[in-house]
């Protein structure tokens, strides 16, 4: 294979400084005059050229130059289905999670490397962990131009030892640039910023968000030799955003070096022009925002109480406009249908943003990394993610923003059909609902079907390209006419507005959206552990109450068409199966035997907390404390993989016995 004569040089530039790096002329000389004593005859002058290279590959040398010529992946990195290249990551090379890959010598690369943090107050008083004891770990999670990275989980303490390398491609996305390695003109142009989130993991797996951070990494192009040293101070989220939560060393490298680095000075005036532009942009839609909502009170001043919601604060604090929050997202290969991508959304954890003290709600719309690495959030989390999927997927969807019964503020999904069908999606159960809009001037003597959706007043829908206001008369969904294109009933902000601060690389404050990974779950053995722990818990809790446990296999094994049944039901909203298991069962069952069995479906993996969650119901409870006679008890754990290493757990208790009267 040739290569291009810049390549050629730019490559045999690369393999000097690694030569040199490892200091090889110096041991080359050494080993040169070492065996010139030792094996050149007296008579004879000088030494070949393949003598010399016996002597080197003898004593090892070219073995150490090939092998240090390769860097090191981290296996249980995940690879990105819509990234060009592999996420490289260096990282300790005693792991027995390593292979060795070939990095690509035409392109450029910044090296991220984490060397340790302090001042991590919070948990001062933290002991130092015994060998082989269970404790709270901090993640680092890391998103910078479609390339996503997680360093090893490393215990909570003031200083914690982050000691990890992020390999990250610096790529051009326009067309015909793609295989050109970027300078340091084009990489000054290149304003995404390196993401960063700080999840701590508790001994229980529960996470919390520590941190969110948005690096600016282009100082390294004004620095000397393309290497600076950087002191990162995290932020907490929320409520705490104003408050330091610990510092991160950090070093960036560019690779291969520069050929020529920029002045500080022309970086500097790059950055402060970007802010320049992104703050003058944000004024002006601000300026139109506050005049479109004056004239939307002008319509009915009762409009004052309605949900319309034009900016949310984010985990750092900072107000953006919603429609910023949403753009079309696509899955690969990961989701396949957007009924299987709610189903995937509904299985995030849900969980409102905490808040110290009492006096209601807190607000706090988290930016989409920090929603996944977290694998948890709030209403309008799981609302953003799945009308992104469903755009993704060229569906003309909306986030609602509205109530629940009993005035609860509440966002949900809505899609609208080309035959003008309006369908909501419930995005923390995976609920659809099809919306058929109650006539309130039809005589009391019609018949008005009851809704089934739990929603009670609408104030606005958006996405990222439109925002609208309801301004019908009344603001309840039951009566609500969604002819979007009505603009007696529904007030549209510009587009182009929302287009000057929402569109992608409008400005420079926007979080970039990352790709979706693949689960790193192992279905089948993580069913296996959990349901080999549930019997274990079983046959105490069994055992306390003086009963023996007999476990029969073969009813255990039964039950998984019912768990792949029920699953299959929830993504697709379709029954299918249930005739073959019930007539299995009949068979298993002898005549005078009775069967009950309990299915149950969690979001976690804890065998433990699920176990205690089943013996509140009583129905669960009378299978586990069965009494009588030939009692066989049967569990079966079916664990469904999702994107993100998100599951649904689907776990079914049963057992038979002989019915005594």
């Amino acid at each position: 294979m040739s290569l291009p004569p810049e390549k050629a040089s730019e490559l045999k530039q690369l393999i000097h400084q690694q030569l040199s790096k490892m200091d090889v002329h110096g041991r080359i000389r050494e080993i040169l005059a070492e065996t010139i004593r030792e094996e050149l005859a007296p008579d004879q002058q000088q030494l070949s050229t393949e003598d010399l290279i016996k002597a080197l590959r003898r004593r090892g040398i070219i073995d150490d130059v090939m092998k240090e010529l390769n860097f090191v992946t981290d296996s249980v990195d995940q690879e990105l289905p819509s990234s060009p290249k592999q996420s490289v990551c260096f990282t300790d090379k005693q792991s027995t999670l390593l292979k060795k890959t070939n990095i690509d010598p035409t392109r450029r690369y910044l090296y991220l490397q984490v060397l340790g943090g302090k001042a991590f107050l919070e948990h001062l008083q933290e002991p130092e962990p015994l060998p082989g004891q269970v404790c709270s770990t901090f993640t680092l999670c890391l998103h910078f131009r479609n390339q996503r990275f997680r360093s090893k989980p490393v215990p909570c303490a003031c200083e914690p030892d982050f000691h990890d390398g992020f390999l990250l491609e610096v790529h051009r996305e326009s067309l015909g640039d793609g295989t050109r390695m970027a300078d340091s003109t084009t990489m000054l142009s290149i304003s995404d910023p390196i993401h960063m989130v700080l999840i701590k993991t508790d001994i229980f797996g529960e996470t919390t968000l520590v941190a969110s951070y948005f690096l600016e990494w282009r100082s390294v192009l004004g620095s000397e030799n393309g290497v600076t040293s950087l002191t990162v101070e995290l932020m907490g989220v929320g409520t705490e955003s104003k408050v330091s939560v610990g510092i991160l060393n950090i070093k960036l490298e560019m690779y291969p070096p520069l050929n020529q680095t920029l002045s500080q000075e022309v970086v500097n005036t790059q950055l402060a022009l970007e802010r320049q532009k992104t703050a003058e942009k944000e004024r002006l839609f601000l300026v139109y925002a506050k005049q479109w909502w004056r004239e939307y009170l002008q319509i009915r001043p009762s409009h004052n109480s309605r949900l319309v919601k034009i900016f949310a604060q984010d985990e750092n604090g900072i107000n953006r406009p919603v429609c910023s929050y949403v753009k079309p997202l696509r899955a690969g290969r990961l989701l396949d249908t957007p009924r299987q991508a709610a189903r995937f959304v509904n299985v995030l954890g849900y969980e409102r943003a905490p808040v110290i003290g009492g006096g209601g709600k807190q607000e706090q719309w988290c930016t989409l990394l920090a929603f996944l690495c977290r694998n948890k959030g709030d209403c309008e989390d799981h609302a953003n993610l799945l009308c992104s999927l469903l755009l993704g997927y060229g569906l003309e969807a909306f986030v609602c923003v509205g109530t629940k019964a009993k005035g609860v503020p509440h966002a949900w999904v809505m899609t609208c059909g080309t035959d003008g069908t309006i369908t909501f999606w419930e995005s923390l159960t995976g609920h659809r609902y099809i919306h058929k809009p109650t006539n309130p001037d039809e005589p009391p003597i019609a018949e008005q079907s009851k809704p089934l959706y739990p929603y009670r007043t609408i104030g606005c829908v958006f996405n990222h390209q439109m925002f609208l206001g309801n301004c019908q008369p009344s603001d309840s969904v039951e009566i609500c006419v969604f002819d979007l294109n009505d603009e007696s009933k529904w007030k549209p902000m510009s587009e182009e507005a929302i287009k000057s601060v929402c569109a992608p690389g409008a400005t420079t404050s926007l979080p970039p959206f990352p790709p979706l990974c693949a689960s790193t779950i192992d279905a089948s053995v993580t069913s296996n552990e959990i349901e080999m722990q549930l019997r274990l818990l079983v046959s105490e809790h069994r055992k306390d109450l003086g009963l023996t446990t007999v476990w029969e296999d073969q009813l255990s094994y039964l039950l998984s068409p019912a768990l792949a049944s029920y699953e299959f039901e929830r993504t697709t909203s379709i029954s299918a199966g249930n005739e073959e298991f019930q007539d299995a069962i009949r068979r298993a069952v002898p005549d005078g035997h009775t069967f009950k069995g309990f299915p149950i479906h969690f979001v976690y993996r804890n065998a433990r907390r699920a176990f205690a969650t089943c013996l509140r119901s009583p129905f669960c409870e009378e299978i586990i404390c069965c009494r009588g006679d030939q009692v066989r008890l049967a569990v079966r754990v079916r664990v469904f993989t999702y994107p993100e290493s998100a599951c649904a757990v689907w776990i079914m208790f049963a057992c038979k016995y002989r019915s005594v009267l």
